[in-house]
């Protein structure tokens, strides 16, 4: 479910987008990502919504915009991280039934960033990112009788009263 192309680089390293509880300041941040990122910095997933989950959000394609956090792996740990990401997010390979969410390539926006095209590997409209968007099955549902979370941020759509991000 890629939307890579044959000619595309190849995306055995990407940056990941997260936007929920692998947030800074989040529970999960610390528990899987502490020592394990050299870079976090604020992105936006355009083209699609957030849903509120049982304690987790999910993203899926659809007509507005989540925010995040993009994050870069530190060198020599990045097969460890995805390990660690795809077993957390459910993903047990692309289209598997079992999946709670897909791993897939996304284009993600900088906030901030210049000139497109002036990083390298960016493209006119941010970076490639691997992001987990809710499975199929799961997006159906979500559809139907799922709500959406305002504004496309995760943190805006607690309850009062729970746990916030600093």
């Amino acid at each position: 479910m890629s939307t890579l192309d044959p000619g595309s680089p190849p995306t055995d390293e990407l940056p990941f987008f997260v936007y929920g509880t692998l947030l800074p300041g989040e529970p999960n941040h610390d528990l899987f990502l502490r020592g394990r990122t050299s870079g976090e910095r604020p992105a936006v997933l355009p083209r699609a919504l957030l849903y509120d989950g049982p304690g987790y959000p999910y993203a899926i394609d659809g007509h507005g915009r989540v925010h995040g956090t993009l994050l870069t792996a530190a060198p020599g740990v990045y097969g460890e991280l995805l390990g660690l990401l795809d077993h957390l997010e459910e993903y047990l390979g692309p289209g598997h039934p079992r999946n709670l969410y897909e791993r897939v390539v996304r284009e993600v926006e900088l906030p901030g960033e210049g000139a497109p095209g002036t990083r390298e590997g960016q493209g006119p409209h941010g970076t490639r990112a691997w992001v987990y968007l809710a499975a199929a099955a799961v997006t159906r549902s979500l559809r139907t009788s799922g709500s959406v979370i305002a504004e496309g941020r995760w943190v805006t759509g607690r309850p009062p009263g729970g746990p916030r991000t600093p």
